[in-house]
């Protein structure tokens, strides 16, 4: 099943980015279709969140879509290469969004080792946000997409996989050096046993 408007127009991020783990990433690009169950995500609560594109409201032509209304792709690039593919939760003009840092490779493996120009399947294919989003076909001019369209080329489905909380792993986010008080904070969570998440911090 899609899963619906309503999943992502909660208020709470944190938690959606929990209930994100065990969802399925899917996308038809180019025709090909290439799906990954998602093993790490990150959580960023705008607008008191320091370390997220839209800290106090902040309004850019590059984060204009974390603005939308949830369900909505929001694709930045980052360090000039890497296309990072979030999910924006909350209603529109709230900018909530969820990072998908890693994904374990379901279907097409093929066509994610040739897009990582790989020939062996590793962790390191899809783990790691630049990683998954690479293996996955997902690049910067998805961002806006409506991922409850059935016309969309990226959608996340719910397939009935339930994670119990000891199977997740809570830990700080990745990568923060200048958001303060809030770089501590245990906002990326991991599938504990998954081999395809990125390393810990």
């Amino acid at each position: 099943m899609i899963l619906p408007r309503a999943f992502y127009l909660r208020e709470d991020v944190v938690q959606i980015a929990i209930d994100l783990l065990g969802k399925y990433l899917i996308t038809e690009i180019d025709g090909e279709r290439t799906v990954g169950k998602i093993v790490e995500t990150e959580a960023y609560r705008a607008p008191e969140d320091k370390a997220s594109h839209a800290y106090n409201y902040r309004r850019t032509p590059r984060n204009e879509h974390m603005y939308a209304e949830g369900g909505t792709a929001y694709v930045y690039i980052c360090y000039g290469i890497h296309h990072l593919f979030n999910v924006v939760t909350n209603v529109r003009d709230i900018p909530h969004a969820v990072l998908i840092r890693a994904v374990e490779p379901v279907e097409n493996v093929e066509l994610m080792l040739l897009r990582r120009n790989r020939s062996v399947l590793q962790p390191k294919i899809t783990a790691g946000p630049g990683a998954a989003g690479v293996a996955m076909g997902i690049r910067v001019g998805h961002s806006g997409l409506d991922l409850t369209s059935v016309d969309s080329p990226i959608w996340l489905e719910d397939r009935n996989l339930k994670l119990e909380e000891n199977e997740i792993i809570a830990s700080p986010r990745v990568g923060l050096s200048t958001a303060e008080e809030w770089t501590g904070i245990p906002w990326r969570f991991r599938v504990k046993n998954s081999i395809f998440t990125s390393k810990p911090k």
